[in-house]
């Protein structure tokens, strides 16, 4: 199957890890991977902050952009859930009706990583191996926009070595929420202060999620507290096999904490 990588900004500027190894992870299952490089931000910080009309020209040339590919995959459930859900709703809000048209149709050919594997590629197990011991956090927009489910779980359970742990109050916002940080900081550290409480109750080595930016948020609040736990995509664990862990290709996320 040939997939376009729909590479979000803070895997492009902050965390390429996670691209990176999601075009790994599809390659090694035998896909190809294209990258548009016309692609620029979705808009979703721009929709989300009150900032629709400076949001069209980027939902404009997304859709122009991906248009030519059957199937868009992302490392972000953030991002696909602006697809899927803003997109045609700025456009359609804008008159602009056939715009809203072009991107409902986008919409239904974009994936966030674990729907694409399971639902479209059938896949639970991968050929991952990452011994260590992990929490999920289920983020809130994987979680409430697009109802991802169990899927990232059945995928993490298939991985061999990996001691799965369930994290207490799982459905709780870790309460980054973009600039819901920034402006309201003090509610959203004491959000993060609950969720790194139940990180570490659970004894876990590594903290999982499928959006860079809720691990962003919660591995700086663990970084900053010396706790140990690292933050891990989703995307790096389901590209991790055992010959990366012997030789320690992986960098960071490979070495034993």
């Amino acid at each position: 199957m040939r997939i376009a990588l729909f590479v979000t900004c803070l895997a492009d500027t902050l965390f390429p890890e996670a691209a990176k190894a999601t075009v790994r992870l599809l390659e090694r299952l035998g896909h190809e991977v294209v990258f548009p490089a016309e692609q620029t931000c979705c808009g979703q910080m721009h929709v989300n902050t009150g900032y629709q009309r400076d949001a069209l020209p980027l939902i404009r040339r997304h859709v122009r952009t991906f248009d030519p590919y059957d199937v868009i995959v992302a490392p972000s459930g953030s991002c696909v859930g602006s697809v899927r859900h803003q997109h045609p709703l700025v456009a359609r809000r804008a008159g602009d009706v056939r715009l809203a048209g072009r991107a409902e149709d986008l919409a239904t050919r974009t994936y966030e990583l674990s729907e694409l594997l399971v639902d479209v590629l059938g896949m639970t197990d991968v050929g991952a191996y990452y011994p260590h011991r992990v929490t999920y956090h289920p983020t809130c927009h994987s979680l409430r926009m697009l109802r991802v489910g169990d899927r990232p779980l059945r995928l993490l359970r298939a991985v061999r070595g990996l001691d799965l742990v369930e994290l207490p109050a799982a459905e709780q916002c870790c309460g980054f929420g973009g600039t819901f940080a920034v402006k309201n900081a003090d509610t959203s550290t004491a959000m993060l202060a609950d969720k790194m409480r139940h990180v570490l109750s659970t004894g876990a080595d590594v903290c999982t999620a499928s959006d860079s930016s809720c691990l962003m948020h919660l591995g700086g609040g663990l970084s900053r507290l010396r706790t140990g736990v690292r933050t891990v995509h989703l995307a790096e664990i389901l590209a991790a096999t055992e010959r990366s862990e012997t030789t320690g290709a992986r960098g960071r996320t490979a070495a034993r904490p």
